[in-house]
């Protein structure tokens, strides 16, 4: 590891503990900045990228390990394209970090640790080469992914020890590349004791492939040139804890990944449009009331944690939805929000395009989509697009259920108008928002301190054809960005809706506040009974429950305690009042 990797990465190390204060914001708008130098001026960009890798005020306090390893990234990327002797060591250092923060970040090591490889066997550097693969074998074998990219590896491991002339680490090399013919991960999904379920994710993406087999880098953050179709199997353990995405860690001696344990991408199959919507159809035809829940993603995520993401929102609810996932091609990189910014508007008409086979083709009696982030600038214009096709009009019959703009990355005055043109698509439209969001408050700043709709507080934007919801008590997401889903009471607030179209006023946790064009609402943490009312709220929309008495019986079976009985009652009869 070299010395300016070294001194930034014991800083982060003696950090990571350390939580944030509540309330504040990380400003990325200066990392955001160097990648955009990158492309005009590698020479500057390369000494502020060494410079900022120092500076508290980029990586934050207490330092961001997710920001630390995209600069460590570019830093490599423009050695690397400055063709200095350093990048091989800065591809290694990357990977190195990448492999120790894996916990944290979900990010993959192996390729940067092929791409160290391959510069060191360029320089002549075939034992620093041979380390690397080393290292590679090391991580893949944690993933749990099955053994074709192992094979692959192995036999890379086999030519640099016979360029070596180490005859006995190309026979050990050799005979782990023959034990690989024992079970692999797909053996084990098919044999394994039940200790997981699998989840279809139906998908359109128009992310290029990358050429890879594996399912997690099927697809990178390349554009493709056109929308192509899928089903994503993902699997989730029975241990499963609501709102999380369960992964190996080495703090727990977990060195390999196992469907009973984490939430793994178990394979990506593209399908032609015919098979796609065949299957999705099948999907209602035996349970006609299941609802479907289109997902887009936000900035900074691959095609792997979205799928993940998607299966486990949908499993978290509990309630039999059928989950669809649109990805457009993001970077997965802090430094890219300018790059994912330039892809995602043509994204948006694609998702338009989809929007409507979903509607036409789908068969689901009901289709609810959730936005995320920059996710909600493809959703926008896919919307206003729909809404000008169709001329929708006030009092037109809605395609679509319920659409909720979580932490939209869209200019606030934008946002209001288009609101009014789609609108009528809609049966309601919920806008949750943040006053701490690091990458609204940073883009922000990015255009000219021209206000997000997704920012919360004092100017939440205020919209007659909008819900619009604080979530400001849940604090400072850091780097998830992600605080809807993670949080079990806002899971339940956007399961309510899907259970039934129940105002604001009437669901659990809000609390109306004036705000400047008009009436906004304030989540309040910790006052519902989330976990209880998940396991209500999907068994009754599971049973198909109605009824005041119905539920009360469910009730008393699922809960023995009388005051949660009587905390979860109070919610459901709140809800039920609204809609009669």
């Amino acid at each position: 590891m070299t010395l300016l990797a070294r001194s930034i990465f014991i800083t982060i190390c003696a950090c990571v503990a350390v939580i944030p204060a509540p309330g504040r914001a990380q400003d990325i708008s200066r990392v955001v900045a160097l990648d955009t130098l990158a492309g005009t001026d590698p020479f500057q960009a390369l000494q502020q990228v060494d410079i900022a890798m120092r500076d508290p005020r980029v990586l934050g306090t207490p330092p961001q390990m997710r920001i630390l390893v995209d600069l460590m990234q570019l830093r490599a990327e423009l050695l690397d394209g400055l063709d200095y002797v350093q990048a091989s060591d800065a591809w290694a250092d990357l990977a190195r970090t990448r492999a120790f923060a894996r916990t944290e970040l979900g990010e993959d090591p192996v390729p940067a640790y092929l791409k160290a490889a391959q510069i060191y066997e360029a320089q002549g550097a075939l034992a620093s080469a041979r380390t690397m693969i080393e290292a590679a074998i090391t991580a893949e074998q944690e993933t749990g992914r099955g053994d074709d990219a192992l094979t692959d590896l192995y036999k890379e491991l086999v030519r640099l020890a016979d360029l070596l002339g180490d005859t006995e680490a190309a026979e050990n090399a050799r005979a782990a590349l023959k034990a690989l013919g024992s079970p692999s991960l797909e053996t084990a999904f098919a044999a394994d004791d039940g200790g997981f379920h699998a989840v279809d994710v139906f998908y359109a993406t128009d992310r290029a492939r990358t050429g890879a087999t594996h399912p997690a880098r099927f697809y990178g953050g390349e554009r493709g040139d056109r929308l192509e179709l899928g089903i994503a199997t993902v699997t989730i353990p029975n241990s499963h804890v609501a709102g999380q995405v369960e992964k190996p860690s080495i703090w727990r001696l977990e060195f390999r990944a196992s469907p009973s344990k984490h939430i793994l991408l178990k394979s990506v199959k593209p399908v032609d449009p015919d098979s796609f919507f065949g299957k999705l159809q099948d999907e209602f035809q035996e349970e006609d009331q299941r609802d479907l829940l289109l997902f887009i993603h936000g900035y900074n995520t691959s095609f792997e944690y979205a799928a993940q993401r998607t299966a486990q929102m949908v499993h978290d609810m509990g309630n039999g939805t059928v989950p669809v996932l649109f990805s457009w091609p993001s970077r997965d990189t802090t430094v890219g929000y300018n790059a994912d910014a330039a892809v995602v508007r043509l994204s948006g008409r694609r998702l338009a395009g989809f929007m409507e086979d979903l509607v036409l083709r789908s068969g689901a009696r009901s289709i609810n989509v959730v936005a995320h982030s920059m996710g909600n600038r493809a959703l926008t214009d896919a919307l206003e697009i729909m809404a000008l096709k169709r001329d929708a009009r006030p009092g037109d019959s809605p395609i679509l259920d319920q659409v909720m703009f979580a932490a939209p990355d869209v200019d606030a005055d934008l946002f209001g108008e288009m609101a009014g043109t789609f609108a009528p698509l809609a049966r309601r439209m919920t806008l949750y928002a943040s006053s701490t969001d690091w990458a609204l408050v940073s883009s922000g700043k990015l255009h000219g301190s021209a206000p997000r709709a997704g920012i919360g507080g004092d100017i939440l934007l205020s919209h007659p054809a909008l819900d619009s919801i604080d979530m400001s008590s849940l604090g400072d997401d850091m780097l998830a960005h992600n605080y809807f889903s993670n949080d079990s009471s806002a899971l339940v607030d956007i399961m309510t809706l899907f259970w039934q179209d129940v105002p604001p006023e009437r669901r659990c946790g809000l609390q109306a506040r004036a705000a400047r064009n008009g009436t906004v609402y304030e989540y309040r943490e910790g006052v519902c009974p989330s976990n209880d009312l998940i396991g209500v709220i999907s068994n009754a929309q599971a049973k198909h429950l109605r009824t005041s008495d119905e539920i009360r019986l469910l009730v008393f079976d699922l809960l023995a305690d009388q005051t949660r009985v009587d905390r979860v009652m109070s919610v459901v009869e709140r809800i039920l009042i609204a809609i009669r």
